[in-house]
Parts: structure tokens; C-alpha cells; sequence
């Protein structure tokens, strides 16, 4: 069935009037959830400032004390602000508030992460992540759901690419060290690092000129919370001075989401394309951090995998087997393989 193409014709004269209401229609749905955010803030900072005792803060309790937890111009006095206005900002009164001030707030109050963003969303102010989450650490049970996942491959990646942690069916694929390492770059493991910068014939990827789009995209949407952090900046320089493919997709601007996309891969130890679908699975307090699972998008990539996984097995029985006959016990420890995206 061929395709059908609907054209509306719009009366000129009604053009800007249809705008105009529009922008007005636009601006009262924002103006009206701007006033269902104030009450909602006022409520979130008076019970915050219920919790923090004047004790918590280094101030003696002081007597005939009413008001559980601190006063609000104790609260302006250690953020460094004026008693008069973080009384409006309590009172949920329509004031402007900087990303610094919300940040002195927080920390008087003793907010952590998920509190701080939510301070942030319910003042009406761009939030912004703490910087440099790339050390970030993998807890134990999320490392445990990549186990159970294998033999599909799985991984964790913060939003500039970094290996955070991997199970056996990733290391398998993309040839991935176990301690997350990439000595072709001399880095800690980076999906972006090994597709720019690795040997083209070391670059699992096929389709480079329409799936690295796709990833610089990505890496360019989140860096709209991080401009300006300095492990992001010299992220993007780094990688832009070593790869200048990289630097002209970075030029463009364009962003992208994560989200389920087909990608096509090589394995030097199999003839044959490897088709996988790459789903990305959000993790609860790692706002920073996602599971991408890739799977066997056909039959004869499922095939291919599962050759893989055999060989690789029977490869190393030969070697415990030989290791075990060798007299002394030659040992051998790690390998020279590099990181795979």
C-alpha cells in the first residue's frame, strides 16, 4: 500500500493569531504548574529544616526553643543569604534562585542527591548532577543481575561511554579485560575511546557512518548537564585532539536518546555478522548510569554467538589441560586483550 501524504492549508490572515495562542496556551500551562511547585517547595523546606538540629550544625541549642529543628534565619545565616528572602523562598513566593544559592540551601540542609534534585525541580531551576560521575561505584547487586544476564552481554556505561562493569558474555564479545583496562589506549575502558581512536581493524563496529553518529548524539545530550565540569571538558578535548571523526560529529550538535537500536559487530574469531538489538535499562540511584543488554537480533547471529562461547570454553580446557601436564606448572596471568564497545 503506497504512502499517504495529508496536507492542511491554513488560512494566512489566521497564522499569527493561531501562534499567538499557542504561545499564550503554552505559557499558561507552565504558569500554572509554576504555581502548583511553590506550595509543594514551601512544604519540602519546612520539613527539611524540621530534621537539622542547631547540634547538627555546630550551634548550641539556645533555651526556650519552639521551632523543631533549625529557625529560617539560622537557615539564611549559614547558607549566606538574607533572612528576608529565604523566608519568600520557604513561603513559596515567585523569586529567582541561582544554582548556588540552591546549592548553600542544600547543604545547611543536610540534602542528599535525589533531595537536591528535587529542591532544584521544584524552584524552577536547571538541575545539575554532581560532577564527574565516572568513578562512580557499581553495588554489588547490580553487578549481580549482569551475571544472571550472560550468556546475553551486558554492561553498565555512565553517560560518557566508561566501562563500569561487565559480565563474562560482554568480555567475550567485544573483548573486554576483566579489569576493565584498555591498553590500546592506555585508559580505563571507554566504549568512545575504542571505536575513534582503536585500529580500524581492531574496531568491532560496522556501519560506522551511521551508528557513531548515533553515540556522539547521545554523549552530546548528556553533556547539557555537565558543561563546564572538568573531567567532561577534558573528556570531549581529549577524545576531539586524538579522533578528528570524532571532533566533526561533536561540531554538529546534534543529540540523541538512549534507548533500543540495531547494531552490527565483527568478532575476529568468527566469519559472519553479528546483528544485535542494544536495550538500555535505567538503574535506581545511579541517575548517571544505565544496563545496556544486547541481544542476538536474528537466528544466525544467535548461532554465531553460541559457536563463540564454545570455542572459547573448549579453548581453555586445551589450555588448564596442558598447563596441568607442563612439568612446574608454567602459569599464565591476565591477557593482552583490549576494550571492545
Amino acid at each position: 500500500m503506497g504512502d499517504v501524504t495529508t496536507m492542511t492549508t491554513t488560512d494566512r490572515t489566521a497564522g499569527p493569531a493561531t501562534d499567538d495562542t499557542a504561545d499564550r496556551g503554552a505559557d499558561g500551562t507552565r504558569g500554572r504548574a509554576r504555581e502548583r511547585r511553590r506550595p509543594e517547595l514551601a512544604a519540602f523546606l519546612r520539613g527539611r529544616r524540621a530534621r537539622v538540629t542547631p547540634q547538627d550544625v555546630g550551634m548550641p541549642p539556645g533555651p526556650r526553643r519552639r521551632t523543631p529543628g533549625l529557625r529560617r534565619e539560622e537557615v539564611a545565616q549559614l547558607s549566606g543569604v538574607g533572612v528576608t528572602w529565604y523566608t519568600w523562598l520557604e513561603q513559596g513566593r515567585p523569586i529567582n534562585a541561582s544554582p548556588q544559592v540552591l546549592d548553600a540551601v542544600a547543604r545547611t540542609l543536610r540534602l542528599g542527591g535525589p533531595e537536591r534534585e528535587h529542591l532544584y525541580r521544584l524552584a524552577g531551576v536547571a538541575f545539575a548532577p554532581a560532577p564527574d560521575s565516572g568513578g562512580q561505584a557499581v553495588a554489588a547487586d547490580v553487578q549481580g543481575i549482569l551475571d544472571a544476564l550472560d550468556p546475553l552481554p551486558a554492561v553498565v556505561y555512565n553517560t560518557r561511554y566508561d566501562l563500569l562493569a561487565t559480565n563474562a558474555g560482554y568480555r567475550l564479545l567485544f573483548q573486554v579485560r576483566e579489569d576493565l583496562h584498555d591498553p590500546t589506549t592506555g585508559r580505563p575502558a571507554n566504549a568512545l575511546w575504542t571505536l575513534f581512536v582503536a585500529p580500524e581493524g581492531l574496531c568491532p563496529l560496522l556501519f560506522r557512518e551511521s551508528e557513531l553518529p548515533v553515540m556522539v548524539g547521545i554523549l552530546r545530550s548528556a553533556y547539557g548537564r555537565h558543561v563546564g565540569e572538568p573531567g567532561w571538558e577534558e573528556f570531549v578535548r581529549a577524545l576531539s585532539g586524538a579522533s578528528e571523526e570524532f571532533a566533526r560529529l561533536w561540531r554538529s550538535g546534534d543529540v540523541a536518546p538512549p534507548g533500543r537500536y540495531v547494531k552490527t559487530f565483527r568478532h575476529q574469531g568468527l566469519d559472519g555478522e553479528l546483528r544485535m538489538t542494544s536495550t538500555s535499562l535505567a538503574i535506581d540511584n545511579m541517575p548517571e548510569c544505565r544496563i545496556v543488554v544486547y541481544a542476538a537480533a536474528d537466528e544466525a547471529t544467535r548461532e554465531l554467538l553460541g559457536r563463540l562461547r564454545a570455542d572459547t570454553e573448549s579453548s581453555a580446557d586445551r589450555e588448564t589441560t596442558a598447563g596441568q601436564e607442563r612439568p612446574g606448572g608454567d602459569e599464565r596471568s591476565g591477557n593482552d586483550e583490549g576494550s571492545r564497545p
